[in-house]
C-alpha cells in the first residue's frame, strides 16, 4: 500500500467492486459527470470495466482509496494513460459521496503525485475535470497543478455540455505533502 498522510492507495480488492459501483456509478448525474463515456446500467454480478482490474494491462493503475485511521474503503484513484516514452500519465480520482468535502481528494492527488513521480520516474502528470468541479480542481490546485487551459464545451453532461479545464504538474516543480 502507498501510504500518504490520511490515505491509503491500495490494489483494488473483489469486495470493494459492489461498493465503489454503488457509490460511483449507479448514481446516473454523477457517473455522467466523472466518465466521458455515456452512463449505461450494469448487470449486477457482471464485469464492469471501469472497476474491474487487468493486471496486464500496462497503461492504466487502478487503486482502491482507504482511509488510514480506520482502513475504510472512500473511492478510487487512477493512474491512466501512462507514456512510458514521454513520461506522462492523467490522474482520475472518485471519492464516495460520504467521503467528500474532507480533504481526502488532497490527500489522495498527492499520493497519486508521489506514486507517479517518484514510484514511476514520470516528468508529468495531468487532470482534466469539468470546470464545476471545484473539489478536484482545488486538490489539483493544493498538490501544484497548474491550470493550462479550458477546453470550451468539451463534455456533454445530462443534456449539456460543460467545460473541461487542462491542469498540468511537471517533476520538477512538484512538492510532496502539500497539507
Amino acid at each position: 500500500m502507498l501510504r500518504g498522510n490520511v490515505v491509503g492507495l491500495r490494489a483494488r480488492y473483489e469486495d470493494d467492486i459492489p461498493i465503489l459501483r454503488a457509490g460511483l456509478y449507479d448514481d446516473v448525474a454523477g457517473s455522467a459527470r466523472a466518465d466521458s463515456r455515456p452512463w449505461r446500467p450494469i448487470t449486477p454480478g457482471s464485469e464492469d470495466s471501469r472497476l474491474v482490474v487487468d493486471d496486464k494491462e500496462e497503461g492504466r493503475v487502478p487503486f482502491s482509496v482507504v482511509e488510514l485511521a480506520g482502513g475504510t474503503l472512500i473511492g478510487t484513484a487512477t493512474l491512466w494513460g501512462i507514456d512510458n516514452h514521454n513520461r506522462s500519465a492523467h490522474i482520475g480520482l472518485g471519492l464516495l459521496p460520504a467521503s467528500r468535502g474532507k480533504g481526502y481528494g488532497t490527500a489522495a492527488v498527492a499520493v497519486l503525485c508521489h506514486y507517479g513521480f517518484v514510484v514511476r520516474g514520470l516528468h508529468r502528470l495531468q487532470i482534466e475535470t469539468v470546470s464545476d468541479n471545484t473539489g478536484m480542481l482545488r486538490a489539483a490546485e493544493r498538490n501544484g497543478f497548474v491550470r493550462e487551459g479550458v477546453l470550451r464545451s468539451a463534455a456533454w453532461v445530462m443534456g449539456e455540455f460543460l467545460d473541461e479545464v487542462l491542469l498540468g504538474l511537471l517533476a520538477e516543480d512538484w512538492k510532496p505533502d502539500p497539507a
